[in-house]
């Protein structure tokens, strides 16, 4: 009975392959391209002990640091890990049924990339909650991997491809070559660590207390990797002396400094990567280079940096905030050509 309702259930189901991020959430349906896209934030009302969701995603994180005392939003995932399990798959159910149009029998399989350096207890937490949302299965596949697909690299061949994926929670460092990973390694700082420096720099010189939202404005805004210009940026927060409200202008300078620290560590990073390389694909390096993608690599001349620094070409991928999605969808799409890229726990 139960294998006859999952083969029922899959006619009216899509596969999906999710890219479940720390900051975002992207879902891939089969031949669809990205579908969704919205932040990974739940918002919760508790009343007498009993928790209610009220809103995720887009909805959720305009709550963000605005919220009464019985309504927290949160961020389910912390550094590309579980850190909620009940709701995450709370989220992962919400965003299941947004795609399918609220259908009842929606029971897809789901395929879902991991940070490397997660742990199989991590990995098979991820795998629990979207099969309580509702998933038949769930595969998983390793982030680099899918950051490469994503970009076009050449995994499959016996040359060496090198990826950096900046994320909100992690930086994942990884060399491929023949279809699977020769050095990977996955570094606890990101665009979360970007936003927390420059909320601690802001207090730090100008005595200003800003939130995570407006870190976030500031690095979209005007944060660099190398300072170019001499444009201002009004950042407006609670003055630490006086508490009030205050706004001051900052500079590309400020930002830069700012994430200095940040940037040295992913660099640290990408050198202990090629000091681990094999000679014959380090080689293959000089030529291809290394790829950024995740919403880090947005940020302005950092590309610059990384090449100025570890002497390597370095190229940003054509859509760097989609491309762990893109390729984890392509890998559900072509499931025999990947299949030695995916497990399950």
């Amino acid at each position: 009975m139960a294998n006859w309702f999952k083969s029922l259930s899959s006619i009216w189901s899509q596969d999906m392959a999710i890219d479940l991020g720390t900051a975002n959430t992207l879902v891939v349906l089969k031949g669809q391209g990205v579908v969704l896209n919205e932040p990974s934030v739940v918002a919760i009302a508790e009343n007498m002990g009993k928790k209610t969701v009220l809103a995720v995603g887009d909805e959720a994180k305009t709550m963000l640091g605005r919220t009464p005392g019985n309504i927290s939003a949160i961020r389910p995932l912390r550094d590309g890990v579980i850190a909620d399990f009940i709701v995450t798959e709370e989220m992962i159910k919400h965003f299941i049924k947004k795609v399918h149009k609220n259908k009842t029998f929606a029971n897809p399989r789901i395929l879902i990339c991991v940070p490397t350096g997660s742990t199989p207890v991590e990995r098979k937490a991820i795998q629990d909650s979207a099969l309580a949302a509702g998933a038949r299965r769930v595969q998983l596949i390793e982030e680099p991997i899918a950051a490469a697909i994503g970009a076009g690299l050449p995994i499959s061949e016996a040359t060496g491809s090198m990826v950096v994926d900046i994320g909100g929670g992690t930086t994942e460092i990884a060399v491929m070559s023949l279809g699977g990973l020769v050095y990977s390694r996955s570094l606890r700082i990101a665009g979360d660590a970007m936003d927390t420096a420059l909320v601690n720099y802001m207090r730090k010189e100008y005595n200003l207390m800003i939130g995570d939202s407006t870190a976030e404005k500031i690095k979209k805004e005007i944060g660099t990797a190398i300072p170019s210009n001499s444009n201002t940026y009004a950042v407006k927060g609670r003055d630490l002396r006086s508490g009030t409200p205050k706004e001051v202008n900052i500079t590309e300078e400020d930002t830069a400094e700012a994430l200095n620290d940040i940037l040295k560590e992913m660099v640290n990073g990408i050198k202990d990567a090629l000091e681990n390389t094999p000679p014959e694909l380090s080689a293959d390096l000089v030529d291809m280079g290394l790829t950024l993608t995740g919403g880090g690599a947005l940020l302005k001349n950092i590309d610059k940096r990384f090449s100025k620094e570890t002497g390597l070409p370095v190229f940003i991928a054509d859509d760097p905030l989609a491309c762990v999605a893109i390729g984890t969808g392509k890998a559900l799409d072509q499931e025999e050509t990947f299949s030695t890229m995916l497990s399950e726990y």
